[in-house]
């Protein structure tokens, strides 16, 4: 039987999980700080890719109040712990192999939200700073509010960003763009962010939330297994499959198809 993260984990992190049928959202709660996160928000989102149902077929990832989320809790850059937790003066006190196995844990709370399993969706409105940028950039879409200011603010601190965001952010917008916005540390807004390929469509952000509920409701129209097989297509694509490599797999999805299908499977 399939569970979901104990509601405690969930408190922790600064996290809100709704499951309605083949829909899950996941809300940063911590509006009073912007939604800062901590390693047990990553923790948090790490539990929830790994208990979620296996009919939950799109994911919302949201921020309550005015921002998505405004990166990094400042703690994590003082101390050694935050909540139980390495922060970044303790992971430079660790042992190499420590250190990275603690790092890949908190990629992991933000990689499986590019798996081909699911469709995932970013309603992003005030500020997507640092990691709030790599959460959103995680998603397969991102839908902006008019107010929306993305910003990669590690490099200006002295860090890099290190929580899955480079490859997405590159496939995006591209080499130089990346470049030029990670190493400036400048704000991306929304008609910006919709010409360059880091957002779909920006909307006021009072119809952010409606914009939002139609794409899943058109996501979620098509046959659940054509979905994913087409999922796993274009994922190969932006992966690096060469043509032919991607001829082959489009042949071999469609037979997959067409004999589920066949056997009346849908």
């Amino acid at each position: 039987m399939t569970t979901t993260p104990a509601a405690e984990l969930l408190r922790r992190g600064g996290l809100e999980l709704d499951i309605a049928g083949p829909r899950a959202t996941i809300t940063l709660s911590r509006p009073e700080i912007l939604n800062a996160q901590t390693p047990v928000t990553w923790a948090a989102l790490r539990a929830v890719g790994e208990q979620l149902p296996g009919d939950v077929r799109v994911v919302v990832v949201r921020g309550s109040g005015r921002a998505f989320s405004a990166g990094l809790d400042k703690r994590a850059f003082t101390s050694d712990e935050v909540d139980g937790m390495p922060g970044i003066t303790g992971l430079a006190k660790m042992a190499d192999a420590d250190a990275d196995a603690a790092i890949a844990g908190f990629q992991a709370g933000f990689s499986w939200l590019r798996h081909p399993s699911r469709i995932t969706v970013a309603a992003v409105q005030g500020h997507a700073i640092g990691g709030g940028f790599q959460l959103a950039l995680s998603c397969d879409l991102r839908i902006v509010a008019h107010d929306v200011q993305f910003r990669m603010a590690e490099t200006a601190l002295g860090i890099v960003p290190d929580l899955g965001g480079t490859h997405p952010l590159v496939h995006a917008i591209g080499y130089a763009r990346a470049v030029e916005i990670c190493l400036t540390g400048r704000s991306v807004g929304a008609d910006e962010a919709v010409a360059i390929g880091l957002a779909l469509r920006a909307v006021p952000p009072a119809e952010l939330d409606a914009e939002v509920d139609a794409l899943v409701a058109a996501l979620l129209a098509p046959p659940v297994k054509a979905v994913t097989e087409t999922l796993g297509l274009l994922a190969g694509v932006a992966e690096g499959a060469d043509p032919a490599a991607a001829l082959a797999a489009e042949r071999a999805a469609q037979l997959r198809r067409l004999r589920s299908l066949a056997a009346g499977e849908g």
